[in-house]
């Protein structure tokens, strides 16, 4: 597989910069593969996945064949919203994680999925298994899984394209001025906080269009559609628009304490995730190219803060 860098990556990492050409692969993945050797640069060996890269070099990336997906299976309770030979679509509840990570060894969705689906695809990799995208783990809906190979190469090069929707609804503080509009802003790492990720000029372009729903008292509802998908992009974006997600932990603070009502300071303290949602999401189907929409209502926790909003 090759990639040529071009004059926007000039000097980004190399592992960072694989990363944007080859979303279906994690840059973990990615630094690994160039850490055991398998990634050459005009020719030479790659030497570390923090060297930098020039534009117009030329990358030569070696995938050595597939291990078998390792992580261990368990009998997790899954909400299935349709599954066929090819991919399963789940409603993920707000709490799991996707994969296992540090901290999170195992009761994750691959776990559950492992149990659930047979020669599950294993093109993400020995702990991500089937895994196409990610959802953080207290944000709850719509999420695609591949079962086999051939799905999951076909639905890895669709994403990012036009040709897969991806909506959320979204619980904010206050209420946008304008009812609809887009945010057009590059994210990248935070430079002062390497766990968060910022609004960062010659950062990767990110784009979030955003339609108010319903105001709320000292809140609104939101829907978000994605035309990028860059790590916490909703979250970032909302912020960035001073209208941050209630209850996250990263992006938001206690602005509940600011309002009069002590019935809705309540409400809202005690809300234990970032209310967010993926709601829609639509697909070219790997095997028909049919475009398929799926999609889930609310959870109880979100509608319940919302009622206690009005």
């Amino acid at each position: 597989m090759n990639v040529t860098f071009v004059n926007q990556e000039d000097g980004e990492r190399l592992d960072r910069a694989l990363a944007a050409h080859l979303p279906e692969h994690s840059r973990s993945f990615l630094a690994g593969l160039i850490e055991n050797g398998h990634v050459t640069l005009d020719g030479k060996a790659a030497s570390k996945p923090s060297v930098r890269v020039a534009a117009g070099v030329t990358a030569v990336i070696d995938i050595p064949p597939l291990l078998p997906a390792t992580a261990e299976s368990q009998e997790l309770a899954l909400t299935v919203i349709f599954e066929d030979e090819d991919l399963i679509v789940i409603d993920k509840p707000a709490g799991l994680v996707v994969h296992p990570s540090a901290g999170h060894a195992d009761g994750t969705l691959v776990n559950a999925l492992l149990f659930h689906v047979r020669d599950l695809s294993g093109i993400g990799g020995q702990l991500r298994p089937g895994i196409v995208h990610r959802l953080d783990k207290d944000t709850s809906g719509v999420m695609v899984i591949a079962k086999n190979d051939a799905a999951h190469r076909k639905l890895s090069a669709a994403w990012g394209t036009e040709r897969v929707r991806k909506e959320y609804i979204a619980i904010v503080y206050g209420t946008p001025r304008e009812s609809k509009g887009m945010i057009d802003a590059p994210i990248a790492r935070d430079p002062h906080n390497r766990k968060r990720m910022a609004i960062v000029v010659g950062g990767r372009r990110a784009v979030t269009e955003f339609g108010v729903i319903e105001s709320l008292r000292h809140s609104s509802v939101v829907r978000c559609v994605l035309h990028t998908g860059r790590t916490h992009q909703i979250r970032v974006h909302l912020k960035s628009i001073g209208h941050p997600i209630i209850g996250d932990p990263v992006y938001s603070g206690p602005q509940w304490r600011g309002i009069p009502d002590k019935r809705l300071q309540k409400a809202i303290a005690s809300f234990q995730r970032q209310a967010l949602h993926a709601a829609v999401l639509v697909i070219p189907h790997p095997r028909t190219d049919k475009e398929m929409t799926f999609s889930t209502g609310l959870p109880p926790d979100m509608v319940g803060l919302i009622e206690a909003l009005r």
